[in-house]
């Protein structure tokens, strides 16, 4: 599974320990990361691990025995069930420590997981917490588990969305894509379960980026062509937005800062979303280069 995720389009390859691997192979399971980490080219994909919870018995050993023998070969350690910055914090002493003991050259970089209460009410301090964490994570699952919302399958719209008159997840959702953007962040949707419902996926997908997502995590190679199409700003945006610039700019040329377009006022606010979609449009034709390369 990993050699496949490690061919597929996918921008970074998450291999797992936590719950990917049942209890009784939770030691011998590092050798297999470390194994992977050293035998595959990842290319130019994130090569990220995910340890288990610190509320368990196994992630100080994950961390150890992982970074240890092949940290050069990782660039994110991934922290699912964050509950406070001392969670992050404790994860940034101990890949220091490592780092320094094994003369590893690089600085490796923090993701965290907001899959639980604790998570949620803390998620603007988890953010600021350390300056190795580059992204927040929903997990759904976990988080449902935690404030006992009946949950039917992971990212998948069931009966009890029906029954609430608004969207359920949107407390949580917005706050990590706030509390991430006020820290220079990335945020990460989480998985969808039912990686054959192809139009439930686009559904979840859209509902992501409509919030302010980066991305989705995938289960399945298979959903990577949706989501990677549903996040990548498309002709039509990439072409609004450099409208707008070139208006904008002919508008500060004239002495305006304002102009109207179609019916539309453009104003600073406007250059600001322009620029931010020809960033994102920038960042993905830069990947594509140096994947062909």
């Amino acid at each position: 599974m990993i050699a496949k995720a490690v061919r597929s389009d996918a921008d970074a390859v998450c291999i797992d320990l936590e719950d990917a691997v049942a209890r009784d192979q939770k030691e011998s399971s590092r050798k297999n990361v470390v194994h992977a980490l050293k035998a595959l080219d990842f290319g130019v994909r994130t090569r990220i691990v995910r340890v288990n919870a610190l509320d368990t018995m196994w992630t100080y050993r994950d961390v150890v025995d992982v970074v240890e023998t092949s940290g050069a070969f990782v660039d994110v350690i991934m922290l699912p069930k964050a509950r406070s910055a001392a969670d992050v914090q404790f994860l940034d002493l101990l890949l220091t420590q490592i780092e320094a003991r094994c003369g590893i050259g690089k600085r490796i970089g923090i993701e965290a997981q907001i899959e639980s209460a604790s998570g949620f009410l803390n998620a603007p301090q988890i953010a600021a917490s350390s300056t190795r964490l580059e992204g927040l994570i929903f997990g759904m699952g976990d988080y449902a588990a935690s404030m006992h919302m009946p949950l039917a399958s992971i990212g998948v719209e069931d009966e009890h969305d029906a029954a609430y008159p608004g969207h359920r997840w949107h407390a949580v959702l917005h706050t990590i894509v706030a509390a991430a953007r006020a820290n220079g962040l990335r945020c990460m949707d989480g998985p969808f379960a039912n990686y054959r419902d192809e139009a439930g996926l686009v559904k979840a997908a859209r509902a992501a980026r409509a919030m302010g997502f980066d991305g989705k995590q995938c289960i399945h190679p298979a959903q990577l062509a949706i989501v990677n199409q549903t996040f990548a700003p498309s002709a039509s945006e990439i072409e609004w937005a450099r409208r707008v610039v070139a208006q904008y700019e002919n508008a500060v040329n004239d002495g305006r800062g304002a102009v109207g377009s179609d019916g539309m006022m453009i104003d600073a606010a406007n250059l600001r979303m322009a620029h931010t979609t020809l960033r994102a449009a920038g960042a993905l034709t830069m990947r594509d280069l140096e994947v062909k390369q």
